[in-house]
């Protein structure tokens, strides 16, 4: 439970923490979001870390002079972050993704990699690009791509344009819209919305495939 309501906490007070960081430790916080965003998408066993609304906080902070987070620095980390986790998420699908997945399915849901493969089966190799801003499929998505020997440097190609569209979208989105007094003052409802966007293409894709087995 303890776990569940830092998680939450995480969620929910984002910007707060995010503040604290760069108050706290200055340069330093660009090497927190990296492994913040290298965790959530390049081990398949952190698919709950806060992605989008992470980008969206450091939009938002960055967007203040005083804050001293540079949103080029931290879009350029992001990026990097984001590029290097799907790649390496891809790597431990290719050599190790089926004997894991077996040996850990506690950790690796079965359920997570069913839901990927039938993203991968509709929309492709566009399914990197698209899972980029779907949570739990971006965590998945480079690891079945490489467990089902998806082309490396095809693969490689939709991590580049799949990374850029999700930076690039999602933090100038903080940067314009987070300091709006309505937003600043329910940061935590717009955080939860952010969720709910994120999740909505899988939740309906759940429903429909109940509505199917009904």
């Amino acid at each position: 439970m303890d776990t569940i309501k830092q998680v939450l906490d995480l969620f929910l007070h984002l910007q707060d923490h995010l503040h604290h960081l760069t108050r706290e430790h200055g340069a330093w916080v660009y090497g927190i979001l990296f492994l913040i965003i290298f965790a959530e998408t390049g081990l398949v066993v952190t698919p709950i870390l806060p992605g989008d609304s992470l980008l969206f906080a450091v939009g938002a902070i960055a967007a203040n002079p005083e804050s001293g987070l540079n949103v080029f620095v931290a879009g350029a980390v992001i990026f990097i972050a984001a590029f290097i986790g799907d790649t390496v998420n891809y790597s431990i699908g290719k050599f190790a993704g089926v004997a894991l997945s077996k040996k850990y399915p506690r950790l690796i849901k079965p359920e997570y990699l069913a839901k990927t493969h039938e993203f991968f089966e509709r929309y492709g190799g566009k399914t990197i690009i698209l899972a980029r801003f779907v949570p739990i499929v971006r965590t998945f998505a480079p690891f079945v791509a490489g467990s089902g020997a998806m082309d490396y440097r095809r693969f490689m190609m939709f991590n580049v344009v799949g990374a850029v569209a999700w930076v690039s979208l999602l933090v100038p989105a903080g940067w314009f819209f987070g300091n709006l007094p309505w937003v600043k003052k329910n940061f935590e409802l717009v955080v939860l919305g952010i969720v709910f966007v994120s999740v909505l293409p899988m939740a309906v894709e759940i429903l429909r495939e109940w509505r199917k087995r009904k």
